[in-house]
């Protein structure tokens, strides 16, 4: 019976994914649609594999026709740009500390940018919240 088992699995083969590509050539800085993407048969490590993963996303390079989409090429759309003037917040326990800062990168909610506190003149490493302000842990 396992026999029989290992011999049906064998034949059945690998279960495949497919890996997406670009359809056409994307710029950065784009945000991912549907008609942006297609599906390739092929397998190939590292790629994204589910649609829902990059629909709505941003592209952090450029996306070639024809190459496979990377989770490292899509990011959260970018909710503070280079230059900007952002809040800059500073939290622990219940003291709560804010103050204006200036980004010196674009960024989506979650990613690290740096920040310049624009009163101490001080760079900071800051997390970006869906609001836009920069947070600052120790």
């Amino acid at each position: 019976m396992i026999r029989k088992l290992a011999i049906i699995c064998a034949m059945a083969g690998p279960a495949g994914a497919e890996t997406l590509v670009a359809a056409r050539t994307i710029p950065a800085q784009s945000i991912i649609t549907a008609e942006d993407f297609t599906a390739s048969p092929q397998v190939i490590p590292g790629g994204v594999t589910d649609p829902a993963a990059i629909i709505g996303m941003e592209t952090r390079v450029a996306l070639y026709a024809g190459r496979p989409i990377r989770p490292g090429d899509v990011g959260f759309p970018a909710v503070v740009e280079r230059n900007q003037i952002i809040v800059l917040v500073y939290q622990q326990g219940g003291l709560a500390i804010s103050t204006e800062g200036r980004a010196l990168s674009r960024g989506g909610p979650g990613e690290l940018i740096r920040v310049m506190n624009l009163s101490s003149r001080a760079t900071v490493t800051a997390r970006i919240g869906v609001d836009g302000a920069g947070y600052v842990a120790q």
